[in-house]
């Protein structure tokens, strides 16, 4: 019987500054051609706002190969449940025998897509900022914020959701937890006017953000379109920018902001600076100018699955 690593246990291995670095390495493994990756399983469920995904990635170096099992189910919370839940089942990269399962309950997801986003700012966000803007409030808007902080230093978030109680909580506890003067806004308009730092991260199947909110210097990070059918930004906002990168542009093309962008005819094939990770490698450039608009568009991909899963096993002491 392989060992089960419960929740509890997983979310002591892995907080936000170790969740970025190993993020940021399977970005660099992936720009500099060590990651094989297959298609993403999509699996939705008709009639109840709910949806499967299956990832998994080898990567050049690491002992594990992770296989990935998520869920969001977006009505849970009415009914006093997590939106989003999971596991992730580790095997030996050299063998195929499996090693463990990591009962994480999705967390490890949540936070790697946390830091992912970090991982882009970092190239992509203008080195000084003040104000980040977040578009969501449920436990993505939050660790887009914790691992945010890892790479550059802030002291405002103005936030926005439909959800107006979860909105009050989300910014309380911003400001409990981090100490930054955290405020709900009466709109999105208003987050993304503010925003030096911009993150979408609903599950929004018709766009939030328009094209003409989006001002000079803004970087975006948008990470709620990861599945057919969802978008968070006006097809506009992608022909506004004056560098798109992606986390994988196959898939991003498939189901990502950039699907919406293409379809619209709001941006030409062939017009995405780069794939984050070739940004991160060091073979494309990342931001350039303090006026440019960068928009990255996170479907996210096995390879930060695999690296996740291969950081908490080595933090526990198992690899």
């Amino acid at each position: 019987m392989i060992p089960i690593i419960e929740e509890a246990d997983i979310r002591a291995a892995i907080a936000p500054a170790a969740a970025v670095a190993a993020v940021r390495e399977a970005f660099r493994a992936d720009g500099e051609g060590r990651t094989t990756v297959p298609a993403v399983i999509n699996l939705p469920i008709p009639g109840l706002h709910g949806e499967f995904h299956v990832k998994t990635a080898h990567v050049e170096g690491m002992p594990c190969v992770a296989v990935k099992v998520a869920s969001g189910f977006y009505d849970n919370p009415k009914q006093g449940l997590p939106s989003g839940a999971g596991l992730m089942v580790l095997f030996d990269a050299s063998t195929g025998l499996p090693v463990a399962l990591l009962a994480d309950n999705g967390y490890l997801t949540d936070v790697r897509t946390g830091a992912a986003g970090a991982v882009a700012a970092e190239r992509l966000a203008r080195e000084r900022i003040e104000t980040v803007g977040v578009i969501g409030s449920g436990m993505q808007a939050r660790h887009q914020v914790a691992c945010l902080l890892e790479v550059r230093r802030f002291r405002r978030v103005v936030a926005w959701s439909p959800d107006r109680p979860g909105l009050e909580a989300y910014a309380a506890e911003v400001r409990a937890r981090h100490g930054l003067d955290a405020e709900p806004a009466p709109d999105a308009e208003t987050v993304c006017r503010a925003a030096d730092v911009l993150v979408t991260a609903t599950p929004a199947r018709a766009p939030i953000v328009r094209a003409d909110w989006l001002r000079p210097g803004l970087h975006v990070t948008a990470v709620g379109a990861d599945t057919p059918g969802k978008q968070e930004l006006e097809a506009a906002c992608l022909g506004r920018a004056d560098l798109v990168v992606v986390d994988r542009e196959a898939q991003c093309a498939a189901f990502g902001e950039l699907a919406s962008a293409l379809a619209a005819g709001t941006m030409a094939p062939g017009r995405v600076h780069a794939e984050l990770g070739a940004v991160v490698a060091g073979r494309k450039p990342g931001r350039t100018r303090e006026d440019q608009i960068t928009i990255v568009d996170l479907t996210g991909v096995g390879f930060q699955d695999t690296a996740i899963a291969n950081a908490c096993w080595t933090a526990l002491g198992r690899a």
